[in-house]
């Protein structure tokens, strides 16, 4: 009778267990999405927007404590962002130092991308150094491309957009980009690396900007953002 008696309660506990765990998954993940790096330690801190991210008030970034902003510009030979030129001439009037993103395509001969770089960006001084983004690998590329005509193609491209910029680029490394082909380790330039709520080391040396929370919910936007922070 006593063991009959046990069960109900043993019942009562599981869900008890059960309940709680639920309840302090569902803070963890709130804080997760919530989370970005203590100001104390990493003082100057900014966010990656592009036309994914819908209408976006620069002026809400600003005021939660948010210092640049890199927008996403172009992409491979003829691709562009479609809300970069209205982002562009927002961020101006933001008060927010801002930079612009390609994304880099190594299956596209580098004169092709440099072109719709420099067609889509226009000289500005006050731009913050252009950021090259590297995350597409060369597999699926039509013809063959080596890891040597990567380089090559990657170095030609940086100095036709350098030449345009009038500043060095950065790299914006994906650890499966950089696994492939250690462009850290070949090319003197500073990086921006990518981890969620840990500082990435897959480089091999110092980065200067990091994707420190790819999934930041914030008062600023009404979906999730990529909260970026500078080395200080």
């Amino acid at each position: 009778m006593g063991r009959k008696r046990a069960f109900p309660w043993r019942r009562r506990f599981a869900a008890l267990l059960l309940l709680v765990a639920l309840i302090g998954g569902g803070w963890a993940w709130w804080r997760a999405q919530h989370w970005r790096p203590p100001v104390e330690e990493f003082p100057v801190q900014g966010v990656l927007i592009g036309a994914r991210d819908g209408a976006v008030n620069f002026r809400a970034f600003a005021a939660i404590g948010a210092h640049f902003v890199y927008l996403e510009a172009s992409n491979g030979a003829d691709e562009r962002d479609p809300s970069f030129a209205s982002n562009l001439r927002a961020v101006r009037d933001s008060g927010l130092s801002y930079g612009a993103v390609h994304r880099y395509d190594p299956c596209v001969p580098a004169e092709r991308q440099a072109a719709n770089f420099v067609t889509t960006v226009p000289r500005d001084g006050d731009l913050l150094p252009p950021v090259i983004a590297l995350d597409k690998l060369a597999d699926d590329c039509a013809n063959r491309v080596s890891e040597a005509a990567v380089e090559s193609e990657l170095t030609t491209f940086l100095n036709q957009i350098e030449g345009h910029a009038a500043k060095p680029a950065l790299l914006k490394l994906s650890p499966a980009f950089e696994e492939r082909y250690q462009i850290a380790a070949r090319m003197e330039r500073n990086l921006w690396l990518a981890r969620d709520w840990l500082q990435p080391d897959y480089a091999g040396r110092p980065w200067t900007l990091w994707t420190a929370n790819s999934s930041y919910r914030n008062e600023a936007s009404e979906g999730p953002v990529q909260w970026v922070v500078a080395q200080p």
